[in-house]
């Protein structure tokens, strides 16, 4: 049976306010009132009932967070600065995968809510304004993270994915490429739609065209098929180079033509990637792409929230970072 505050009181020879003051306000305590319950505490294994705690708070010590898919590195990254900005604050994160699935997103969003978490930061699917404009007039405040607010409501911390693409597909050009392909999907995730946006600009302002291969999603798989019909042409009808909507698509890819030796890579076909995460350098030919910074990104995006939360927040915050391209074998052949 759970042991009381109460017991723990009786146990250490103080009132049931002390204990409380000793869980929640320790420095409003002397220090041998503090020592003499903490012993009490550890001597009965009394467990603070933080949730009935958070119930009358109105709020918990949690963030809600939710990514477009656990598996990528990328967003490993991200939360990972989402973690340790939220430890410097005494606050937890909780990670939930939506796994680029708007119902799966949703889901989580009302559970966050249920948990009356202190605020949600969220790597939408679609266009999941209506659902976070409900969850901001009861009270729960959203971060739109890896993607711009359309909406002043929202706070916002991304990467300029149109500049993105244009950086990648100016560097394939610079490389002497002429058959360009950008490979990925769905559009109806901004992030990728953002970075064909760039692609094409880039590609029409060099007076070529961008041919699309759509993909069902961004994983290594779908890059494996996207290769595979890639080399299911003849050798003079396939690109020259391939900007791929994240590094797990253009691992995907390289795998493809390098198990097959169809192609080789870059002589007949040159790769970037988008996102640089720490396999694409490592691959067995290390892969040309557009960095992010995720860590930043995860921390910004808390740090955002915990602003907006302020009785004097200013107006929802933008933070749009700038990408880099980095350049390796991949397209350079050094």
């Amino acid at each position: 049976m759970a042991v009381s505050v109460r017991e723990v009181a009786e146990d250490a020879g103080v009132s049931v306010g002390t204990v409380s003051n000793v869980l929640n306000r320790p420095e409003k305590v002397a220090a041998e009132t503090v020592a003499r319950v903490q012993a009490s505490i550890d001597r009965l294994g009394f467990v603070r009932n933080d949730a009935a705690r958070q119930l009358r708070a109105g709020r918990s010590r949690t963030i809600g967070l939710v990514v477009l898919d656990i598996r990528n590195p990328f967003f490993a990254e991200v939360i990972r600065g989402a973690e340790e900005r939220a430890d410097q604050h005494g606050l937890s994160v909780l990670v939930a995968n939506s796994d680029e699935k708007q119902e799966r997103e949703a889901m989580h969003l009302d559970l966050f809510e249920e948990q009356r978490v202190t605020g949600v930061l969220v790597t939408p699917v679609a266009e999941s304004l209506p659902r976070l404009v409900r969850m901001h007039e009861r009270g729960t405040h959203a971060v739109l993270v890896d993607r711009e607010s359309q909406d002043e409501r929202f706070a916002s911390v991304a990467v300029d994915d149109v500049e993105g693409g244009r950086i990648a597909t100016e560097h394939l050009l610079a490389v002497g490429r002429r058959r360009i392909a950008f490979v990925g999907g769905p559009v109806a995730l901004r992030q990728v739609s953002d970075r064909l946006s760039g692609a094409q600009a880039a590609a029409a302002a060099a007076g070529i065209g961008l041919e699309f291969i759509p993909t069902s999603a961004l994983t290594v798989e779908e890059g494996r098929r996207a290769g595979a019909q890639i080399l299911d042409r003849a050798p003079g009808d396939r690109p020259d180079a391939v900007f791929a909507a994240n590094d797990l698509l253009a691992l995907g890819l390289l795998q493809s033509l390098v198990m097959t030796g169809d192609a080789r890579v870059p002589e007949d076909i040159a790769l970037v990637g988008y996102d640089d995460i720490d396999f694409a350098a490592a691959a067995v030919i290390p892969l040309s792409s557009v960095r992010q910074p995720a860590a930043l990104i995860g921390s910004t995006a808390v740090d955002l929230l915990l602003r907006g939360q302020d009785e004097v927040a200013p107006a929802p915050e933008h933070v749009l970072f700038r990408p880099e391209l980095v350049a390796r074998r991949s397209t350079t052949g050094e």
